[in-house]
């Protein structure tokens, strides 16, 4: 099957091509393809263009501080990119697929998992743009799917994610300095393309929290890394999220989500600790880093 994508040459968007590639033809909306997400006329040209019937949307500005600093440009990338790609997906009846996030919450539910069912209140820029997105293809007149994901995390990448930039730290002998106030819900990536290709092969449609079996603090997580990789957790020491995040974007306090709606279709999500156990497994006999 056809899919175009946007981002696959991103973050999360490169670990699904290497797990899906085979079974998937992905053809990418990208600048060195001389399309820009922001212009209207480029989207909607390629995608008349494409006889693919999927269209992957991944692609959005999505460093929380940064999105704060520069707001013009993320509702660009974030809200205008996407109205684009909506609109040539209305033109040509193609499915959407959209990659949401967690910050579309305030995170004051305090006793309950956040639900598909819950109502957003994004308190920074990253999350208000983010919302405006799901509105945007909620509103659409073809199929859609919106995937709600939260703090990605994977084994080889140039880009250091949380759990990376944790295991770094302890593996070089600094210290950390982790959060006690705040949950998350980690998601392993290479769980994102098995729930993605469960969802397409069963041609569902609708709004999924594509979400890690386990919710924790950093400084939960942190404990975790050292002690999975056998790491010195002395280094380990506790701070707020008042403290920690005092110069950035406001962060949600409790970000747990619940999966059991993909659970339903069968797609189980792997927890924290069974994610980093597989990212040892996978780099144990391999000659490169985590």
């Amino acid at each position: 099957m056809k899919i175009i994508t946007t981002g696959l040459l991103g973050f999360v968007g490169s670990r699904i091509s290497e797990i899906l590639g085979k079974k998937y033809e992905f053809t990418n909306i990208s600048r060195s393809c001389g399309v820009n997400i922001k212009n209207r006329t480029q989207v909607l040209k390629y995608i008349e263009n494409s006889d693919a019937p999927i269209v992957l949307h991944l692609a959005a500005k999505t460093n929380v501080d940064a999105c704060q600093r520069d707001k013009d440009d993320t509702w660009a990338i974030n809200v205008v990119g996407t109205q684009n790609i909506i609109d040539a997906c209305d033109k040509t009846g193609k499915k959407i697929i959209y990659v949401s996030t967690d910050f579309v919450f305030d995170g004051e539910k305090e006793e309950e998992l956040y639900t598909e069912e819950d109502i957003q209140n994004p308190i920074n820029w990253y999350g208000k743009t983010k919302y405006e997105g799901e509105k945007i293809v909620q509103k659409s007149s073809v199929p859609w799917i919106i995937m709600r994901i939260a703090y990605p995390y994977r084994a080889q990448s140039e880009k250091k994610d949380f759990f990376r930039a944790m295991l770094s730290r302890l593996e070089n002998g600094y210290g950390i300095s982790a959060v006690t106030d705040h949950v998350m819900t980690p998601t392993f990536i290479d769980d994102i393309a098995h729930a993605l290709d469960v969802l397409i092969q069963k041609n569902a449609e609708g709004l999924f929290h594509v979400v890690g079996g386990e919710h924790l603090s950093p400084f939960e997580a942190a404990l975790s890394i050292g002690k999975t990789f056998k790491l010195n957790s002395n280094l380990i020491t506790k701070t707020t999220r008042e403290e920690y995040f005092k110069t950035n974007a406001p962060r949600p306090f409790k970000l747990a989500l619940g999966n059991a709606k993909i659970g339903k279709l069968g797609i189980e999500m792997r927890s924290f600790t069974q994610g980093i156990e597989e990212i040892k497994r996978q780099t144990k006999n391999s000659n490169v880093t985590i």
